[in-house]
């Protein structure tokens, strides 16, 4: 089984191996190189350490609309809010 690289680094794994796997969106994977230079792939178990990586992106803030949903003090009706922004008053 072929596939292509994409700009970004970004492969799609084959339907039969993401079948094989049970692999479904979302879910973590493993990646190794034997030293016959073979790419190993599994599916990542719940209980796995994860990466530095993993653990420094969890660490990382929130991004701005997460940080601030749900700390509106105004209660807008959906159509008040949409007739100040089309300038209807």
């Amino acid at each position: 089984m072929a596939t292509t690289l994409t700009i970004k680094g970004q492969v799609t794994i084959p339907k039969q191996i993401r079948d094989a796997l049970d692999l479904q969106p979302g879910c973590k994977l493993n990646f190794a190189v034997n030293d016959d230079g073979d790419v190993l792939l599994q599916k990542a178990t719940a209980g796995a350490k994860s990466s530095k990586r993993g653990v420094a992106a969890a660490k990382q803030k929130k991004d701005r609309f997460e940080q601030v949903r749900g700390k509106a003090d105004v209660q807008w009706r959906t159509q008040d809010l949409m007739n100040l922004m089309r300038g209807e008053h």
